[in-house]
């Protein structure tokens, strides 16, 4: 794990972004750890969080034009990161949309810069892919080019069937496979793993990695 990720990762749980105990998923899942980026809701926490933004997307070598946030977490994080990509000598436009169009004033359902060119979408997590397929699809819409999706944590976890079957694929290799384009996370659930080893003489943390682990043996993808 390189020393980003596992800033990301310590960051998360000091924060008390990322938690452990007992916590049911979207999926109805129940699952050992849960992460909520709303809880990075003061200035000095989105800052850093930003800061992590902003630094993966300029590792990824990814070739990029603007930012787009979804409505409603992507927008925060959208912004904040393009302060952050600005004070590392990047300036970069961004925008974001409406969860309902507007009537009077400039109207539309897109707020900021125009879509144009290739665009970098950001969110915090990506669980059924929703909000991904909708930005492409305005990102399109606009004739701009979806290049990539940078996401705070990836949970690395398979998708489920209403009757139960598992996926092969997590929802985030079946956006990426389903628009052919990258999806970049500052952390995931290796990243989670690795941590939670490093602190493996920690006797409150010995059974969150065990449970951990048999999470990851049962979802997680090959």
């Amino acid at each position: 794990m390189n020393n980003l990720r596992q800033q990301f990762i310590e960051f998360s749980v000091h924060t008390g972004v990322l938690r452990f105990g007992e916590f049911t998923t979207k999926a109805g899942r129940q699952s050992p750890y849960f992460f909520n980026a709303g809880l990075f809701h003061d200035g000095a926490t989105l800052a850093q969080l930003a800061q992590f933004y902003a630094q993966t997307l300029l590792d990824s070598g990814i070739e990029f034009d603007m930012l787009f946030g979804p409505a409603y977490k992507g927008i925060t994080l959208a912004s904040a990161t393009a302060v952050a990509l600005a004070g590392k000598g990047r300036n970069t436009s961004f925008a974001f949309n409406r969860k309902e169009a507007k009537a009077h004033g400039e109207g539309g359902n897109l707020v900021g810069a125009k879509l144009q060119g290739k665009v970098v979408i950001i969110d915090d997590v990506i669980s059924a892919g929703t909000s991904v397929r909708e930005s492409v699809d305005m990102i399109r819409a606009a004739g701009a080019e979806p290049c990539a999706v940078l996401i705070a944590l990836d949970r690395m976890e398979r998708s489920g069937a209403p009757d139960g079957t598992l996926s092969p694929n997590s929802a985030v290799q079946e956006v990426s496979n389903l628009y052919n384009i990258p999806v970049i996370s500052i952390g995931n659930l290796d990243d989670l793993f690795t941590y939670l080893n490093s602190k493996g003489a920690d006797p409150q943390l010995l059974q969150h990695k065990d449970a951990v682990a048999a999470y990851r043996q049962r979802y997680g993808i090959a």
